[in-house]
Formats: structure tokens, C-alpha cells, sequence
């Protein structure tokens, strides 16, 4: 909400004004400007300072009496002329009965006496009582160009203190720096701008990754939505070959570096399969091949005994991700929060009309990898063409692939690949998915270890031969998931 639309909501015949934001500073410039152009008295409490003057005026004669949240309301309800109160953080005192009835009254007084009262918090539910009364608004944040103000800014600071004529950087990074910088109110944008220069006095594309966690920590969604510090290259992904295809004739889409075509930015992928088979190893891999920050989301932290809880938390992490973007969005074993059961609570139907919400009407360059080992329990409406750009069915990996996936583990734990006979490996391998395959070179070399011995093929065999592949273990369920996905699905080996 910008100036504008705040002078509207001042103006109205509301009482309460809820404005949630974290920039305390800018929201009491703002209020402060537009009750002086209106020539209303206005004054500021908080628990620490109790009443003074917002802007001009004399303190109140009762000063000390007016530091208790109950004792300001009696103030503002006898008090005459009709004026503007903005209480700063008063959310914790709504616990207390006496608090809500006080400024009810005032509420209820307002045709008598007009009184505004403005709460600000970074986080504020009313009681039911007062939300007929009240109106609740969140500060716009700032525009690109407003950003790119504030970076100039800082760094013309910057530069005159360490007394040089400006700081190195180019016009490309700074875009990008902008970009990233997208969805945090001012004092953050200030912040995060000011330490990508304050160190060595350049902004360069070192700063950037460092400069995204930073941001995704203001947004407080730990729990809920996990930011993965650690993704991987598509090198690191042995075979899915046609999925990599897909996602490099998309690379420039989703980085909007498609020149004057227009493209519409990719939404998103279905990967099921078999478990161990690399659908989490490909998630990580599209951030990474893409240069993305990657956001998991926890289906499993999403559940509140509350009611109503449990779709807020996923309402809260799909705005985030909106804020993060362009990003990867990873919902791992998207099954869990989507399936339908026995249960009535209806959770999981209202957590998949709020997906759905966000998946038809977003406008934001998020890229969104849903992960599923048991796609049957997925329902219809989510699996409706249109919902994913494409769905990919993950299958055991071949001979070729398996032989890959073998190098790649031995070279990761400092074993030359090439002094073993992975083709030979790979072919006694048959049925193993790309996670048993790993921890047989694991279990490998524990036993080289403890047996004081050298690293062997004839050891990664002989771990073979103990493990039971799940293809055996669960042969059934394994052919009916290839058969489901043998004329619905795209083949991402």
C-alpha cells in the first residue's frame, strides 16, 4: 500500500487501522506526514516510551500514567479534540479482557468523538470483537527503481567515507542485485545493500548467493520452508537425459534472457518413480544448472492442530517463494500433504485448493518441482494437464546410467573410478536404484577400512551381493508403477 492508498484508509470512517509491517520507522514517517497535511493532532505509544507527541505537540500532562497499555486507552477514550494514537506493538496486550473492551469503546465512540487509532506490528491479529471496527492494510514495498535508489545511495555513502569516487561493480549485476533485493521493505533493502558493498567496496556476482539466504532468513519460514545451501550440477545427475533436454531448452525462459521473444516463464515439473531412483538429486540439480536459490518445502511441517493453521503455513511459504523469485520451488513427496485418505478433517482438501489457487493465478517466475513416490495418491485435479508443464516418470537406471552413478561415488569419496571395472558393475547391478548403488561403495569402503585392505571392485561387489534391491523386494509394486507410467508419463531416462 502506498501513500495514496494509506491517506484513502485515514480518511475513511474506520477507527482501527492494523498496519503490519516490519519497517516501523517508514510506516510512522508516512502516518506522520499525512496526519500534519490533515492538521490532526497525533501522538505515538510504545510500552518503553509511552505517549509523546508524533510530530508536533506537547506531552501529555499525565505522562506516567499513560505507560500501561490500559491506561493510554483510558487516555485516548477521554480524550478531546479528536486525534490520531499509533500504538506500536500492542499485539501482545489483546491477551488482556480489559485492553480489548477499552478500545472497543473507542470504536463504538467514533461518531462522537473520531479517533484513529493505528496499531503497527510486524505480526497483529485483532480479537473477533474489535475486526468489525477495524481495517487492515501492509505497506507496499519498494519499487525497482526505488531499490536501485537505495543502492546508489549506499554507495555514494560508502564511497565518500572510504573517500574514493565510487565503488566497482557494472550494470548487470546491479540488475541482478535489484532483482534479488525484490519483496523486503526499505530498512532491509538498506541493510543487504549496504553489506554487499561494505566489504570490499564492489558489488559483484560473489555477493549474490550470499545476499539471497540472507533475505530468505528475514523471512522467518525455518520449519516450513528449508532454503538448500547445497545444490548440485546436472553433472552430478548420471542419466535422466531427457529431462535435461527439457530443462536446457528452458534455461533462458526462466531467466528471462530470451531477447525480444516473449516467453512464457516454465511452471513446473512432476517427478515420480521409483524411491532411491534421483528425483530429489534432479531437484537440486534444476537450481543449480539454473543458477536459482532452491526452496524445499516440508510437506510433513506444514500440519497444525489448529484449524485453519495448516493452510496458512502453506499460503505463508508460496508468498515467500513468490518473494524469493525467481526460484525453485521443491515440494518433496508432495504426496504426503495432497493424498486423499479416509480422514473428514478436510486438511488435505483445502491444502489442495490453495495449491491450485497459486498454481493457476501466480505470476512470478517460480519454478516448482513437486517429488512423489506413490503417484496413485495423488488427486486428479492436481494431475490435469496444464497443472505441470510436463510429468516424468524416474525408472531404474540402465546399464549406461548405472555405470555412471558408480564413477560418480567413487570419484566423490577420492577413488580413481578408472581402477575399477565399473561396466562389470554395472552389470551385476541390474535392478539396484541410483541410492543402493551408493551404499554399496559406501559399505565398500567401510569394509576395506576395517579389514586394513585396499579399495576393490571385487569389495563393491561382494556389497552387492548382501543388498536386496527394492526392485526384488517390492517387484509387484514396482511393475504396477512402470505399467501406470508407461502411457501417461514422459520417460526422464
Amino acid at each position: 500500500m502506498d501513500n495514496n492508498d494509506l491517506k484513502l484508509i485515514l480518511n475513511s470512517n474506520v477507527a482501527i487501522i492494523v498496519i503490519e509491517t516490519w519497517d516501523e520507522l517508514r510506516a510512522l514517517a508516512m502516518l506522520q506526514s499525512l496526519f500534519k497535511q490533515n492538521s490532526k493532532p497525533a501522538w505515538r505509544w510504545s510500552i518503553s516510551e509511552g505517549l509523546d507527541p508524533l510530530g508536533f505537540g506537547i506531552k501529555p500532562s499525565d505522562e506516567q500514567a499513560c505507560k500501561k497499555p490500559a491506561d493510554v486507552l483510558r487516555h485516548i477514550k477521554n480524550h478531546r479534540p479528536a486525534s490520531a494514537f499509533v500504538l506500536c506493538d500492542f499485539h501482545p496486550f489483546f491477551d488482556e479482557a480489559l485492553n480489548v473492551r477499552l478500545l472497543k469503546e473507542i470504536a463504538l465512540n467514533y461518531r462522537f468523538c473520531e479517533h484513529k487509532v493505528v496499531l503497527i506490528s510486524h505480526q497483529l491479529k485483532l480479537p473477533a470483537e474489535l475486526t468489525r471496527y477495524a481495517a487492515s492494510v501492509t505497506l507496499s514495498m519498494p519499487s525497482d527503481e526505488e531499490i536501485m535508489t537505495i543502492i546508489r545511495d549506499e554507495a555514494r555513502q560508502w564511497a565518500k567515507r572510504n573517500h574514493q569516487s565510487r565503488i566497482k561493480t557494472d550494470n548487470v549485476t546491479l540488475d541482478k542485485l535489484v532483482n534479488n533485493l525484490k519483496g523486503l521493505p526499505h530498512q532491509d533493502v538498506r541493510r543487504l545493500a549496504h553489506g554487499a558493498i561494505a566489504d570490499d567496496g564492489a558489488i559483484t556476482e560473489e555477493d549474490l548467493p550470499e545476499l539471497t539466504r540472507a533475505k530468505f532468513e528475514l523471512m522467518d519460514m525455518e520449519g516450513v520452508l528449508h532454503f538448500e545451501y547445497s545444490t548440485a550440477h546436472l553433472g552430478d545427475v548420471a542419466g535422466l537425459n531427457n529431462l535435461k533436454d527439457w530443462l536446457e531448452d528452458r534455461r533462458h525462459a526462466i531467466k528471462q534472457e530470451s531477447g525480444n521473444i516473449t516467453l512464457d516463464p516454465p511452471k513446473g515439473v512432476l517427478l515420480f518413480g521409483v524411491q532411491g531412483g534421483g528425483k530429489s538429486l534432479a531437484a537440486k540439480a534444476i537450481a543449480g544448472v539454473w543458477g536459482l536459490p532452491l526452496l524445499r518445502l516440508d510437506m510433513a511441517s506444514l500440519f497444525n492442530k489448529y484449524v485453519g493453521e495448516t493452510e496458512r503455513n502453506l499460503r505463508e511459504a508460496l508468498k515467500l517463494a513468490d518473494i524469493m523469485s525467481p526460484c525453485v520451488l521443491w515440494m518433496d513427496e508432495i504426496e504426503k500433504g495432497m493424498a486423499q485418505g479416509d480422514s473428514d478433517s478436510g486438511t488435505p482438501q483445502r491444502l489442495l485448493g490453495t495449491l491450485l489457487t497459486w498454481m493457476s493465478e501466480r505470476k512470478t517466475s517460480v519454478f516448482m518441482v513437486a517429488t512423489s513416490n506413490d503417484i496413485s495418491k495423488l488427486p486428479p485435479e492436481l494431475m490435469r494437464k496444464g497443472r505441470f508443464d510436463e510429468i516424468f516418470f524416474v525408472d531404474l537406471p540402465d546399464a549406461q546410467t548405472r555405470k555412471r552413478i558408480f564413477e560418480i561415488h567413487l570419484n566423490k569419496r577420492a577413488c580413481d573410478a578408472d581402477d575399477f571395472d565399473t561396466a562389470w558393475l554395472a552389470q551385476e547391478s541390474e535392478g539396484f536404484t541410483g541410492a543402493e548403488i551408493e551404499q554399496a561403495v559406501v559399505s565398500a569402503l567401510y569394509a576395506s577400512v576395517a579389514q586394513q585392505e585396499g579399495m576393490s571392485t571385487a569389495k563393491i561387489f561382494e556389497a552387492l551381493q548382501k543388498t536386496q534391491p527394492l526392485s526384488i523386494v517390492m517387484a509387484e509394486k514396482m511393475a504396477q508403477l512402470q505399467m501406470w507410467a508407461k502411457n501417461r508419463a514422459v520417460r526422464a531416462n
